[in-house]
């Protein structure tokens, strides 16, 4: 879950709202009142989901749904006009913090491909990850490790810094390292929180039945959805686009998150230039320098010596420090590993979610201003401020156009919609989402497979609007009315529900959940990830529901 941040937030309230749901059963037999709003939001709900279909950019959709749905909600024009803006400064809000983790890990990036540390750092992968359908897997494995113990929040800047150089030196595709990551991380290990057990207990609390065998159907159901999601994408995608090891992947990966591809190398200084890609390369074998793109005669002269045979090394002194960061770097992070896992180490209450990714940004800030450092006193708060630069601008290019997306699904989120709807404090905020889908769910049919089946659309439906965690009371309730209709254990259907909702609203399925987080450190463009996942994501939760039919 890099979990839509305001999960967090939601996360720390649903456990103890949950007895505001309607009871099993009682919500069945009543109609929610539905107004011009719930429409409007319904309207924008289809046009969205319409767009990505036609692969088109859904912002402007996004904006004029936002505006309508304010609009009908309110009676009033500047209402609506408002919301545009304040939908997009809620979401701004509510995803800084990923934000700012991508821009701090960006810029620890920098600082280590300044002084060549960054190549360093992979080669020990490359003795595992021998090719790109290899490098697939295993990072597939590390991430769901990970995740498991404390949520993909923090697990995928650790493993967006160490292991996608590796897997991409390896042959994998930048596409194919972010699909792993999301496969294996929002969706395996955080749909089941078989460590944590938070998502279970919700279910657990809603449905009416224990936690432990929710989590427990949580976890296999987890598991075969991961497994087929993992198979298929591999078999469609991945494997066509694995090419063979090399420098020049690096290469052509990081000049990918230029600022003007049709600058001069010499114009961009920081972490797209590529005298700078070219100089963290030193210590290669010479047929990968050879593979690199030409840099000025100037640009090389000014920040490295000409090597025996063609290629290019780092003075002394910043080859020590080469090789001591890309020790020291990954060591850091195990230890931040350790302390999360194990924060009575340190004295420390438990470390999970949003002070998890704090913990590591800051490591990240303190890793890049001694990597700085490294390089050199003369400049030494210049360059940091530069990194630091260079890591925002990344970032907000990588994910910008998701605020007014995300904007327009907050305002169907009784969390979020009172600023963006302008309702004052202590007025009741609607939950236009939960409420469409509580007005639909009494015309599940009641034979065990489209329960079943239902119950996961309805998770899927539930997520949405991004944050994964906030659809479990409904699946949870829906699931416990159900079960003795359909003649399936309430464990059961919860634990379905949960799959939907959160490999959904987690981060696999939607553009503007954490999946942006994924997408932006293997710099891809965040849609193209969502196509590529949509096929292989929902047959593995469709095969993974009629498994639990069958064995309930």
């Amino acid at each position: 879950m890099f979990e839509s941040s305001s999960t967090m937030v939601i996360r720390s309230s649903l456990i103890t709202c949950i007895s505001d749901y309607p009871s099993r059963g009682s919500h069945m037999h009543s109609l929610t009142l539905l107004t011009p709003a719930h429409f409007c939001y319904l309207v924008g709900v289809v046009a969205i989901v319409a767009t990505m279909i036609f692969r088109a950019n859904v912002v402007v959709p996004a904006i004029l749904a936002t505006f309508a749905v304010a609009f009908a909600y309110s009676g009033k024009v500047l209402v609506g006009l408002q919301a545009i803006f304040l939908g997009s400064l809620t979401a701004a809000h509510e995803l800084f913090n990923i934000f700012l983790v991508i821009a701090l890990m960006t810029a620890l990036l920098n600082g280590l491909r300044e002084i060549g540390a960054d190549v360093r750092m992979v080669r020990p992968f490359r003795k595992i990850m021998v090719n790109g359908h290899v490098a697939f897997f295993i990072l597939a494995l590390i991430t769901y490790l990970i995740s498991l113990f404390f949520w993909p929040t923090p697990a995928v800047p650790l493993v967006g810094a160490i292991l996608i150089p590796a897997a991409i030196y390896a042959g994998l595709s930048p596409l194919g390292a972010a699909v792993a990551i999301a496969i294996a991380g929002q969706g395996m290990a955080l749909s089941s929180d078989y460590v944590i057990k938070v998502a279970p207990g919700i279910s657990a609390k809603a449905a009416g039945t224990d936690m432990l065998p929710v989590a427990n159907t949580a976890l296999l159901l987890s598991l075969i959805a991961g497994a087929v999601a993992l198979a298929l994408s591999w078999y469609l995608t991945v494997r066509r686009n694995v090419r063979k090891p090399g420098a020049i992947n690096l290469v052509e990966w990081e000049s990918s998150g230029e600022i003007d591809p049709t600058a001069q190398p010499e114009a961009h200084q920081g972490s797209f230039a590529k005298a700078e890609l070219a100089r963290s390369t030193a210590g290669m074998h010479d047929e990968d320098v050879d593979a690199l793109p030409a840099v000025s005669s100037a640009g090389a002269a000014s920040m490295a010596l000409p090597a025996m045979g063609g290629g290019v090394i780092l003075p002394p002194k910043r080859e020590m420090w080469s090789k001591v960061f890309s020790i020291v770097t990954p060591l850091t992070f195990l230890a931040v590993v350790i302390v999360m896992t194990q924060p009575e180490l340190v004295g420390a209450t438990v470390i999970r979610g949003g002070d998890a990714a704090a913990l590591i940004g800051g490591m990240a800030a303190v890793l890049m201003m001694l990597t700085t450092l490294s390089y050199g006193r003369k400049g030494f708060l210049d360059r940091t401020a530069g990194h630091i630069i260079d890591g925002l601008v990344f970032a907000f290019k990588a994910m910008g156009a998701v605020l007014p997306i995300a904007g327009f699904f907050f305002v169907g989120d009784a969390s979020t919609a009172g600023p963006i709807l302008g309702i004052e404090s202590g007025v009741h905020v609607p939950s236009l989402l939960f409420e469409l889908v509580q007005a639909c769910s009494q015309f599940i049919p009641h034979s065990p497979v489209l329960v079943s089946l239902g119950v996961l659309l309805t998770g899927m439906i539930t997520g949405i609007d991004g944050s994964g965690f906030a659809g479990l009371p409904l699946t949870g309730s829906l699931s416990g009315a159900l079960a003795p209709l359909a003649h399936m254990p309430a464990s059961t259907l919860a634990a379905i529900g949960q799959m939907g909702a959160v490999w959904t609203g987690g981060g696999t399925l939607v553009a503007w959940s954490s999946l942006i987080a994924v997408t932006g450190f293997a710099r891809v463009p965040v849609l193209d990830a969502v196509r590529v996942l949509f096929v292989p994501v929902v047959s593995g939760l469709v095969i993974a529901t009629l498994v639990a039919v069958a064995i309930s």
